[in-house]
């Protein structure tokens, strides 16, 4: 007997409060694809980038960084005209140069708003965005890896340049999640890590206070989802089940339920689903209806 795509969309429309955790790109392909969901969609985004745009934002001001955020955001309007003017980038010819429209404008309000939370939200009312995007913590913060060697890498960028996996990863500071983050993972009925750059953009919201064990604290299954493409930085050498390790190894439990991966690996003895295909016009992106269907998929065999 075959399952329509109706009868498999309706694992997911049951949910009542779905989080996903990462960093832009993967984060924000994964919150377009269930963005039917609207309000019971929430997405907690890794703030640690310290290079491009958001780097020069942060180098110039104390502020998290706001290019994930952005680009979530980008990916979430339905109006394609705002999505060019979030992502628009000065050029060499503006004294603006380098910086981008849409991280400039959530800081603006930023500054302007009690708190950074406060400017995501008016942003998103203003774009008709019914999905709530968090910051990992409002705390500006950077990522920190220390090496086999015993040398300590300060900041995304260095870290994506390692041969190797670090021994250990860590923020400069200590980083509280807001509250609103806490209380959507206890209400979480699905909680989704990845896709994306494992050490950059997965790896950091789950070394904020309290996430991981408010995690560990619930029922909801935890699903990963793995990149189609091999990531151009240390995890991307290794196999899933080794990433998958070396991130438990370094919470401290079994975090991850369900995996999807389209990538054969023998070690990997977790319940995994395949068949993901990827956007016609982007082979290291899901499509956003293959990436809804397996998660469906992934929702019936747990």
């Amino acid at each position: 007997m075959t399952t329509t795509a109706g009868e498999m969309d309706c694992q997911l429309t049951e949910l009542k409060c779905v989080t996903a955790l990462g960093g832009g790109h993967g984060l924000g392909r994964v919150l377009s694809s269930l963005q039917f969901l609207q309000h019971r969609l929430v997405g907690i985004v890794a703030t640690t980038d310290n290079g491009g745009a958001s780097g020069l934002l942060r180098r110039a001001h104390q502020t998290i960084a706001w290019g994930d955020i952005r680009n979530c955001l980008s990916q979430l309007t339905e109006q394609p005209l705002a999505a060019d003017v979030l992502n628009y980038r000065f050029n060499e010819e503006s004294a603006l140069q380098g910086h981008n429209l849409g991280n400039l404008l959530l800081y603006t309000l930023d500054q302007l708003s009690a708190r950074p939370l406060d400017g995501i939200q008016l942003l998103s009312r203003l774009l008709n965005i019914n999905t709530r995007l968090l910051p990992m913590s409002e705390v500006p913060v950077d990522l920190i890896a220390d090496t086999h060697e015993g040398l300590e890498c300060f900041g995304e960028l260095l870290v994506d340049q390692l041969h190797h996996m670090p021994k250990s990863l860590r923020l400069s500071a200590t980083a509280q999640p807001t509250p609103e983050a806490l209380k959507h993972l206890r209400r979480s009925d699905l909680i989704i890590i990845g896709p994306g750059s494992f050490l950059t953009s997965l790896m950091p919201p789950l070394l904020v206070d309290k996430i991981v064990e408010t995690i560990a604290s619930q029922s909801a299954p935890v699903i990963f989802i793995d990149n189609l493409l091999a990531e151009q930085s240390p995890a991307g050498q290794l196999p899933v089940s080794a990433r998958i390790r070396w991130l438990e190894e370094k919470v401290g439990f079994q975090l991850i339920d369900m995996v999807i991966t389209n990538h054969a690996d023998k070690d990997l003895t977790l319940p995994h689903v395949n068949g993901i295909e990827a956007d016609r016009n982007a082979p290291q992106r899901h499509d956003k209806v293959s990436l809804r269907n397996t998660l469906n998929k992934a929702l019936a065999a747990l």
